[in-house]
């Protein structure tokens, strides 16, 4: 039984060696599969699972404090550990599922027709944010209005 074992042992670290050097038509791996993102194999896995849409720093904690697994590199991930990770990340909502989720929510708050709605119909901040000098980054590039002078500067 023991000799099972050790080829069992020796087949899985030859099958994580050939893992860490395999391509697929020219593209290589460079990390593990959670939650429909790449993790990349070079990270702590605290950093890593924050790759995945809707995992933040506090989530990715939780995760791993659930499972029981310390802050070692994805590549070190065993197989079990592995298979564990995937089932607690598909618990919480993210990815895609969330994406449509957030895109529902802001699409009710639109038809819905409320003040919120209609700053995101116009493209404008809605949290209350000043919108006279700042906001660029939802109003867009500056455009200059014909017709308009500019105050004198003194």
């Amino acid at each position: 039984m023991l000799g099972l074992r050790r080829s069992a042992a020796t087949l899985f670290d030859i099958s994580q060696s050939l893992l860490r050097n395999v391509t697929f038509h020219g593209l290589r791996v460079q990390g593990i599969r959670v939650g429909n993102a790449e993790v990349p194999n070079n990270k702590p896995l605290k950093t890593g699972l924050q790759e995945v849409y809707g995992i933040g720093r506090r989530k990715s904690h939780q995760v791993l404090c659930e499972l029981g697994i310390t802050n070692k590199l994805a590549r070190d991930l065993t197989g079990k550990e592995l298979i564990d990770l995937r089932e607690e990340v598909g618990r919480h909502q993210h990815g895609d599922e969330l994406r449509r989720r957030v895109g529902s929510e802001i699409q009710r708050l639109i038809e819905v027709d409320c003040y919120r709605g209609s700053r995101h119909r116009h493209g404008m901040p809605c949290r209350g944010q000043r919108t006279k000098t700042n906001a660029r980054t939802k109003k867009g590039k500056a455009v200059a209005i014909a017709g308009k002078k500019k105050a004198p500067r003194k």
